[in-house]
């Protein structure tokens, strides 16, 4: 790969930008077959050469597919910015990328070359244990983190400082996961490259994510939150707030939204008879619902202090 000079953010995002719009023909006009710059290349920033920054940037931290939007100034009114140049940016490292053969022992493996499986060393402080665990280039993973065998961290999530990423538990493209975040044994957090637009999923600090959870298409969940065991969150699922009486649920402008500190387990609700089948019910069929069942409290942060004795 080429060696990547300083750019700034701004004429980084120009350049994502623009190599993104001229599509393929302008990708392979400035490479060659080993992904280095063309000595030929005209122009200032080559495609490569914007991916290459932004792929080093994304693993440092410096930019993010999504990032905390107060909501002044015209802001998010979720609290969250997409950057869409970002994605696009990940999908021109997808399409300048070619197949590359790599191996791990006696293990071998085919992927783009624009995304190799990235290498951590002792002083990047985080722990990777053996046993099957795969981090893409383009994801930044903080000090601290602590990743348990096998998981995956796919290019453009960012994971903050403290947080746990369980065995067989997925952090997919543009995830953004905060501080102190437990996403425990298999559960599953949605990626989502296209459209640029749309919104990744957001955990916030201090959520508990508990096993086989799935969340999907944007959902945010706000700090604090605790999700039990099996909860699966969607832009088509309805949340019913047993205390304060409201149905939470997305709108064409609003993912789903979790709020501060709730407590969702996984329930069932039977299927209106207005409006269903009427085999519905002859069968006594019921429909998932995730309900929010009470506020997290002093009970719900003892329960959650075994966090501390697993890093």
């Amino acid at each position: 790969m080429a060696t990547i000079r300083a750019i700034s953010l701004a004429a980084l995002e120009e350049a994502i930008d623009r190599h993104f719009a001229a599509g393929s023909s302008s990708d392979s006009a400035a490479t060659n077959t080993t992904g280095a710059i063309s000595p030929d290349a005209t122009e200032a920033i080559s495609p490569v050469e914007a991916f290459l920054a932004l792929r080093s940037a994304l693993e440092r931290g410096e930019v993010r597919a999504a990032q905390p939007d107060s909501g002044s100034n015209g802001g998010s009114v979720t609290g969250w910015r997409v950057n869409a140049w970002v994605k696009r940016g990940i999908l021109l490292g997808f399409r300048l990328g070619r197949l590359e053969e790599r191996s791990a022992g006696a293990l071998s493996f085919v992927d783009k070359h624009t995304f190799p499986a990235r290498r951590f060393t002792a002083s990047d402080g985080v722990r990777v244990v053996p046993g099957g665990s795969s981090i893409r280039a383009g994801a930044y993973v903080a000090r601290s983190v602590v990743c348990m065998p096998p998981m995956y961290i796919n290019a453009g999530a960012y994971v903050d400082e403290g947080s746990m990423v369980d065995s067989h538990a997925l952090v997919g493209s543009c995830a953004q996961i905060g501080k102190r975040v437990h996403l425990s044994a298999a559960s599953q957090i949605g990626g989502v490259l296209e459209p640029v637009n749309a919104n990744p999923v957001v955990i916030e600090d201090d959520v508990l994510v508990g096993g086989n959870c799935g969340l999907y298409e944007g959902t945010i969940v706000r700090r604090g939150a605790v999700l039990a065991a099996g909860t699966i969150l969607t832009r088509g699922t309805p949340v019913f707030d047993l205390v304060t009486g409201e149905v939470l649920r997305a709108t064409a402008a609003l993912p789903l939204i979790i709020p501060e500190n709730a407590v969702v387990v996984p329930g069932s609700r039977a299927v209106s008879k207005g409006k269903a089948h009427p085999n519905a019910d002859a069968w006594g069929l019921s429909l998932y619902a995730p309900v929010i069942v009470k506020y997290r409290d002093d009970k719900t942060n003892l329960s959650t202090t075994l966090e501390d004795l697993l890093r």
